[in-house]
């Protein structure tokens, strides 16, 4: 249950929906399988995996949610191999050229033929709502996928005032100089990771891992010109993750130490488990975006009303 990657959106007024409003403004739009000649489907799922169970799970003040996405899966590959046997079929046997327009056509038939035939696959989204702090943060690894996510929100709740957060400078810059000084402030740690990019359109970029980013090699880079656009970085002995200059967060991790919080926290059963672990993790996703944004956006503050105490049912 524990979030992977971090897509942010700031709620820009209060949020002021409980467990219950939300429940039944996403009713009407639960998940349900692709149809016969639908290429995806994306709706609403239980958090806690079992249908029938509820739409959200409000733990620490926060909401939980998860949005299902099957797509059919029918590769162009299929469709331009058929394709091209029925082509060589027609001129073989009617003995002319299939146009641009017919081909278009036999390919339209072709995908409205094979689709309803095509294997599926789903895949889940999870997010949170914290209200008090005034996030909407969504597991996903795709900012695409984060803004359907919250389309398919805006469209249950009718209206949800959110926005990327913006940080005071651009955040390459900063990043760029932790690397060049060697050091970042206190509480983070540069880790061996990073992005580079020449800011000149189509310019070069550079990728290392596992590399000493204090070195040589790195210098040069940055002598040239090259922001550094990605950094791993390590946050207080509690987690770590890649931090971009579009503030998404991938490839986070928490600590051991976290971990066993949660697990001595939780009880037996799945959801007990679940509750602790998302509990958690609200907590120490609080401390880790304040901090961020104490760095990247001083004096930025989620609105007034929105830290006031959410209510969770």
């Amino acid at each position: 249950m524990w979030f992977k990657n971090l897509q942010l959106f700031r709620l820009t007024e209060a949020f002021g929906h409980t467990a219950a409003d939300i429940e039944d403004a996403l009713s009407g739009h639960g998940f349900r399988p692709c149809g016969g000649l639908d290429l995806f489907s994306l709706g609403w799922y239980p958090p806690l995996g079992e249908p029938g169970q509820a739409l959200v799970h409000a733990a620490n003040g926060c909401f939980m949610l998860c949005a299902q996405r099957q797509e059919r899966l029918l590769p162009a590959s299929v469709v331009n191999e058929v394709l091209a046997e029925r082509v060589e079929a027609i001129q073989a046997e009617e003995v002319r050229e299939v146009g641009r327009r017919e081909r278009q056509r036999l390919r339209e038939d072709l995908v409205g033929e094979l689709l309803p035939k095509a294997f599926t696959r789903s895949t889940r989204i999870y997010c949170y709502i914290d209200p008090h702090a005034g996030w909407l943060i969504v597991d996903a690894s795709s900012r695409r996928r984060a803004e359907d996510l919250v389309t398919l929100l805006r469209q249950g709740l009718g209206s949800l005032p959110v926005k990327p957060p913006e940080s005071s400078e651009p955040v390459s810059g900063v990043l760029t100089e932790w690397v060049r000084q060697g050091s970042a402030p206190a509480d983070f740690l540069i880790g061996s990771e990073c992005e580079l990019r020449d800011p000149e359109e189509q310019g070069a970029v550079v990728r290392c891992r596992r590399q000493d980013l204090t070195g040589e090699e790195i210098r040069t880079h940055l002598e040239a010109g090259k922001l550094v656009v990605r950094l791993a970085v390590e946050w207080s002995d509690r987690l770590s993750c890649i931090l971009g200059e579009d503030l998404a967060i991938r490839r986070l991790r928490f600590t051991d130490l976290v971990v066993e919080e949660a697990s001595e926290s939780g009880g037996e059963d799945a959801a007990a488990l679940f509750d602790a672990d998302f509990a958690l993790m609200v907590l120490e996703l609080r401390g880790f975006l304040q901090r961020l944004f104490e760095v990247f956006a001083p004096g930025s503050e989620a609105p007034a009303a929105a830290k006031t105490s959410a209510r969770a049912a």
